[in-house]
């Protein structure tokens, strides 16, 4: 069977998550947040276990224009439901509408439920309440501008929870945008890397698993694994191919510090539960005291933003540091985000790229200075 499909993604990052659907042999298009593609089960399979990027992986089941209830009801019971649903299967319906007639969303997902119970009655012959007890296939119906989508989801919690954090600071980033970074850096683990404002550990953990060629899905489960129209066989033999392929013997130089004593214990502890806390050197430092001695390193970090009352003249001294450790390095390359507008005055340079993305609901710059290649 062949799905139509879709990726959700951060703003600003569709690009990224598109050419890593590309890198594993699809077929992209995109939309704000959106980048779709086609692809039988596995193609479910190996975007679940192995995007690092995107939010989750949906089945596109019906895309149609709806401005009343009834053409909703009517349109949304007419889907082919029964091709992937069950007769016991669970299904909560989440919904949005945005600029559309049909505005009330708790009226839309109730809709779309009612025509969903009776599309599988009919089709598996039931009378009274669907069981609701079996697998889990949430639902979800998007109306904008008239246009309705109507999705499942395959992958359950959201793509960034890989299983690893055991503990985190007060605004960690998401892995899924800590990844993101690291692929707008080039970064693929041949040369150096150091995040000088570590927190929890989230960029250089990212950074191991893309070195050492671990899929970031590996050490959780998904909700399309308990899903009678894909072989728990096709599961196994997807995970073990990807197990194998993981280089965990590959030396990487992967350097994490912070000043906090606290968070680079935690840290630790990410790291240990992914089985990366030999691959990843963590220090408690200053960032004051760091000294760069190779050269050709990437530096990729998530510093304070300063937005707090007292903080400004502390995180501007921060910024400042990053600026003298870039002139005194020229093959130093370094990719910052941060909702400081001034980082460029601050650190005194030009950014060889700039790139808004969002931190969460926080709009920042990814600003990114390319060093100088070294010489051999």
């Amino acid at each position: 069977m062949t799905f139509k499909l879709l990726a959700n993604t951060p703003m600003g990052l569709e690009r990224v998550v598109a050419s890593e659907i590309e890198s594993l042999g699809y077929e992209t298009t995109l939309e704000n947040g959106r980048v779709f593609f086609e692809g039988d089960s596995e193609a479910i399979i190996r975007t679940n276990l192995m995007m690092r990027t995107a939010d989750r992986i949906r089945i596109i089941i019906g895309d149609f224009e709806a401005k009343t209830f009834d053409e909703l009801f009517e349109q949304t019971k007419a889907l082919p439901w029964s091709d992937i649903l069950g007769p016991g299967a669970e299904f909560p319906v989440t919904g949005r509408s945005h600029k559309s007639t049909l505005y009330s969303v708790p009226d839309v997902q109730r809709i779309v439920k009612k025509a969903v119970v009776e599309h599988l009655r009919n089709e598996f012959s039931i009378k009274g309440r669907l069981p609701e007890s079996g697998p889990r296939y949430k639902i979800d119906v998007s109306i904008h501008k008239d246009r309705a989508l109507l999705t499942i989801d395959t992958s359950g919690p959201a793509l960034h929870r890989r299983g690893y954090r055991t503990g985190q600071g007060e605004a960690p980033i998401k892995e899924t945008l800590a990844a993101s970074m690291l692929k707008l850096a080039n970064y693929d683990g041949t040369k150096p890397l150091i995040d000088p404002f570590a927190g929890s550990g989230t960029i250089v953990i990212e950074a191991a698993m893309i070195a050492l060629n671990i899929a970031p899905g590996s050490n959780r489960t998904f909700d399309a694994e308990k899903w009678d129209i894909i072989p728990q066989e096709k599961w196994h033999r997807v995970r073990m191919e990807l197990e194998d392929a993981a280089l965990y013997d590959k030396e990487v130089e992967i350097y994490a510090s912070d000043i906090d004593e606290h968070m680079i214990q935690i840290a630790r502890d990410n790291a240990m539960e992914v089985g990366l806390d030999g691959n990843i050197h963590f220090e408690v430092m200053d960032v004051h005291d760091l000294s760069i001695r190779e050269k050709a390193v990437q530096m990729v970090t998530n510093p304070p933003y300063g937005e707090r009352i007292g903080e400004a003249k502390a995180v501007e001294d921060m910024y400042r540091t990053i600026g003298k450790l870039m002139k005194s390095n020229p093959t130093l390359s370094v990719y910052v985000m941060t909702s400081n507008k001034e980082f460029e005055h601050i650190v005194g340079k030009k950014a060889t790229k700039r790139r808004k993305l969002f931190n969460g609901y926080i709009e920042t710059t990814f600003f990114q200075y390319w060093g100088k290649r070294a010489e051999d």
